[in-house]
């Protein structure tokens, strides 16, 4: 599986909602979390993920991007997938967005708006300096080139059309790069 198989929940978090458990807050939260961490998606594709984007035959998410505007189809990890399946069964969904705020309306810069102002909750929850989902977009692309996915896979998680654009987030020394650029090009 492509997705940021190298990011788990961190310790901050998992103590966090393990004395929240079962609260319908604390469900959409880690969902929302997970989709972060684990599928390194934008705040905006967050914010854009509807009901029907989730393919449960297939076990599939189709993200579509804010910047790119082209869609990806990603295989959600176990615990996404069962995040999203709490979130959705505590909540009582008005719309098509799976992250909406509570109260009417829901068009779609709301449901963006409910999406950051939830991320900047749990990061302050954290204790963590809210850089928001960009950095740890930054993060997981590093960590995964770290890990040995190819420069192409990670492009492909992250919604990227060129590789270029990823070796920028996956910040490496010229050793790591020596490694893993062949003659050819990038592998």
């Amino acid at each position: 599986m492509l997705a940021c198989r190298v990011a788990s929940l961190p310790s901050k978090f998992v103590l966090f909602f393990s004395e929240r458990r079962g609260k319908p807050r604390n469900l959409r939260d880690q969902a929302m979390l997970l989709l972060f961490l684990r599928l390194c998606l934008r705040l905006g594709e967050v914010a854009r993920l509807w009901i029907r984007d989730i393919d449960w035959r297939t076990g599939t998410l189709t993200i579509r991007s804010t910047k790119s505007h082209r869609e990806r189809v990603l295989p959600p990890p176990r615990d996404v997938g069962n995040a999203l399946v709490a979130h959705l069964r505590a909540q009582h969904i008005k719309t098509e967005h799976v992250f909406q705020p509570r109260r009417p309306p829901f068009p779609e810069e709301r449901c963006r708006a409910h999406v950051l102002n939830s991320q900047r909750y749990l990061f302050q929850v954290a204790r963590v300096a809210d850089h928001g989902s960009h950095a740890l977009r930054h993060t997981l692309a590093t960590q995964m080139v770290n890990k040995g996915v190819s420069f192409k896979a990670v492009a492909d998680v992250l919604g990227h059309k060129s590789v270029t654009t990823t070796l920028i987030y996956a910040k490496l020394d010229l050793q790591a790069l020596k490694q893993v650029v062949l003659p050819g090009g990038a592998r």
